[in-house]
C-alpha cells in the first residue's frame, strides 16, 4: 500500500504511523544520551534507568509491583517482545487463541514456534467478544492467549467483563497469556484500558508487552518491553539475546525520561489523538463509508461497499489512483476472509491538515 501510495503520489493512511515528532524533553533526552557517548552496546536486559522507569510506569498506573532486576526486559520494539515470548513459551504442536483480525506478527511468530493458530472472530462494526466461539477456540493443547489491547486493527478496547472472559478461560486450561498493551496510552471516551496483570490470578501467567513507540510518536526508536514473573521473563531473555542481542541504545534512556513525565503529557497526547479520530471518522462517514468508532489506537475501520468497495483489498489496491488516498485491507490480518472481505483500515496518527485533505479527496470520489 505504502508502494501504491508514493506511485500515484496519494495520502498514505496505512502504514500506521505519525508523522509528527513526540515531546520535545525526549527528544532532546536522546539527543544528549548521543552526546554523552551512550552508543555502544546496552546491558541485555536495559539500561538501569529504563528498568526503573518501567516499574515505577506500571506502579503509578495500574497498581503492579515489579522487581525491575527480575521481572522486566527491553527489547527492540514490541514486535521482538512478542517473538521472543512466543518462542521461549510454544513448542511445536502447542495451541495458542488470539483473536481475529490480527497484528499480522502474531500469525508469523506462531509459525515461527511451530505453534497451531487457534482464533475468534470479531465481527464489524461492534467488534465485541463471541464468547462461544471463543470457548471452542480453546482446547486441553492451549498453551498460549495473544491478546491485544487496544487492538489493532479494530480499535477496540475489551471490557472488563471480556478480559474477565478470557483469564477465566486461561485459567481453565492452565494457559499463558501475553498481552499487547502498545496503545494503553490511546484510549478515548469513556473506555478504561484493563491490564490482563492486574485480574485475580492473572499475575502468574501474564506476560505484558508495551512500547514507547505509539505513545510519544517515536516508532522507528524501536524501544519496547515485556514485564511479569520473573522465571518467564528469564525464558523470554534466553530467546532475545539470539534475536537482536540488545539494540537502541541511547535511546532508552530518553524514553526512561519520558515514562516519567507528568499526567498532562500523557493527556495532551491522548486528547491530541482522539480529536485527530473525530476528525476522520466525521469525513469518511461524509464520505458515504459505514465507520467502527474506535475506542483506542489510531486506526479506523471502515465498511468500504458504499464506494464500491465490497472486496476491500480491491478498493485498497485501486483507491490511491482513484481518490490519491491509500488505505489496508482488513482481510489481510484475517484467517476468516469473508469476515474481513468489505473492511479497510485508515490511520489517523497525522497532521490535522493532511486528514483533511483525505477527507476531501475521498468524497470526491
Amino acid at each position: 500500500m505504502t508502494a501504491l501510495a508514493l506511485e500515484h503520489d496519494a495520502i498514505n493512511l496505512g502504514q500506521g504511523f505519525p508523522d509528527t515528532d513526540g515531546p520535545a524533553p525526549i527528544l532532546e533526552a536522546a539527543r544528549q544520551a548521543i552526546a554523552d557517548g551512550r552508543n555502544q552496546y546496552p546491558p541485555g536486559p536495559g539500561v538501569p534507568e529504563l528498568l526503573d522507569a518501567i516499574a515505577a510506569h506500571q506502579r503509578r498506573f495500574y497498581g503492579i509491583d515489579l522487581d525491575p532486576r527480575a521481572e522486566v526486559l527491553v527489547t527492540v520494539g514490541a514486535t521482538e517482545a512478542i517473538a521472543a515470548a512466543v518462542l521461549a513459551l510454544v513448542q511445536p504442536g502447542d495451541e495458542v487463541v488470539t483473536f481475529e483480525p490480527y497484528y499480522d506478527s502474531y500469525a508469523a511468530t506462531i509459525a515461527l514456534a511451530g505453534g497451531v493458530r487457534r482464533t475468534s472472530v470479531l465481527r464489524f462494526p461492534d467488534f465485541g467478544v463471541d464468547e462461544a466461539s471463543l470457548r471452542a477456540a480453546f482446547s486441553p493443547r492451549t498453551r498460549l492467549v495473544l491478546l491485544n489491547t487496544p487492538h489493532n486493527p479494530t480499535g477496540r478496547v475489551f471490557t472488563r467483563a471480556e478480559m474477565e472472559l478470557i483469564a477465566g478461560l486461561a485459567r481453565e486450561h492452565d494457559a499463558w497469556v501475553l498481552t499487547d498493551e502498545v496503545y494503553e496510552h490511546l484510549v478515548f471516551d469513556d473506555a478504561e484500558h484493563i491490564p490482563m496483570a492486574t485480574l485475580p490470578g492473572m499475575w502468574e501467567r501474564t506476560l505484558t508487552i508495551s512500547s514507547a513507540g505509539k505513545t510519544f510518536s517515536t516508532t522507528g526508536w524501536k524501544v519496547g518491553w515485556i514485564s511479569g514473573p520473573a522465571e518467564a521473563v528469564t525464558a523470554v531473555r534466553a530467546v532475545k539475546q539470539f534475536l537482536t542481542y540488545v539494540g537502541s541504545g541511547p535511546f532508552q534512556p530518553a524514553v526512561a525520561l519520558g515514562l516519567g513525565l507528568g499526567d498532562e503529557v500523557y493527556a495532551a497526547l491522548t486528547s491530541s489523538m482522539a480529536a485527530k479520530r473525530d476528525l476522520l471518522v466525521g469525513g469518511l462517514r461524509d464520505a458515504g463509508l459505514q465507520v467502527a468508532v474506535p475506542e483506542g489506537t489510531y486506526f479506523v475501520v471502515a465498511d468500504a461497499s458504499p464506494l464500491g468497495g465490497a472486496d476491500g483489498l480491491e478498493f485498497a489496491r485501486t483507491i490511491p489512483e482513484r481518490a490519491g488516498v491509500a488505505c489496508v485491507p482488513v482481510s489481510a490480518f484475517h484467517d476468516d476472509k469473508a469476515a474481513g472481505r468489505p473492511l479497510v483500515r485508515f490511520a489517523f496518527c497525522k497532521d490535522d491538515a493532511i486528514l483533511v485533505e483525505a477527507v476531501e479527496r475521498l468524497r470526491r470520489l
